[in-house]
């Protein structure tokens, strides 16, 4: 598999659009769907899955622990991340489900992008961390929320593009259509292509944090190749 290579962020007024009646996410309720990213197409790829009752018994342990966690990993998952992990959460004895569905989905990741490593971090959060709509100047990231509102999202047709970057008076709104946002749910399992993928440098996915309501927590874990 084409293991992408990161690139500077790229001139969104400039560069050629790309059709928007072209279908460019993909969703599916196994496995099989996630490695639909490496179509050029595709800027999105979804497993759909609900939060098992063990994986949001692990997530709630955290927000009762009432303290911050913000897990930080770098390096080859499996059995040190798995220590790591145990010895940061809260009450590890009901977050088994938690820590083996973190280094599964690591291992995944590295997996499909052929590398030894992967970067890492698990954060709970009570306030949007990315609010305004952006794509990320990556390859590529996985993402899922254990615990509250998914990651929102929009396809191209509602985007524009000469909004995007650092917010200034003189640029247009990027959302053509606030009834065209969509919503990752809890449990999904979602790659999202950036403009650091060659080939995808003026069209990675916009997406945003989602608003919370005041004291709602979220668990969400990104993970990056490399």
């Amino acid at each position: 598999m084409p293991h992408p290579t990161p690139l500077p962020c790229p001139d969104f007024a400039t560069s050629a659009p790309r059709p928007l009646s072209t279908p460019h996410w993909a969703e599916g309720g196994g496995i099989e769907v996630l490695p639909r990213i490496f179509e050029d197409a595709i800027t999105l790829a979804v497993m759909r899955r609900p939060v098992g009752s063990d994986l949001l018994a692990g997530a709630l342990a955290q927000v009762e622990a009432g303290r911050p966690l913000s897990f930080n990993w770098r390096g080859a998952p499996g059995v040190e991340l798995r220590t790591a992990l145990f010895e940061t959460l809260a009450a590890p004895a009901a977050s088994v489900a938690l820590v083996e569905d973190v280094v599964i989905l690591a291992e995944a990741m590295a997996f499909l992008f052929d590398t030894d490593t992967v970067g890492l971090r698990l954060r709970l959060m009570d306030a949007p961390m990315c609010p305004r709509f952006h794509c990320d100047n990556l390859p590529v990231r996985m993402i899922t929320t254990y615990l509250g509102p998914g990651s929102e999202w929009l396809p191209e047709a509602a985007v524009n593009r000469a909004g995007l970057g650092a917010p200034s008076a003189a640029k247009p709104e990027i959302v053509r259509d606030d009834g065209a946002i969509r919503r990752l749910e809890s449990g999904d399992v979602a790659l999202l292509k950036g403009s650091g993928w060659i080939g995808n440098e003026s069209h990675g996915l916009v997406h945003r944090s989602p608003a919370l309501a005041e004291g709602q927590p979220r668990l969400l874990l990104t993970i990056d190749p490399g």
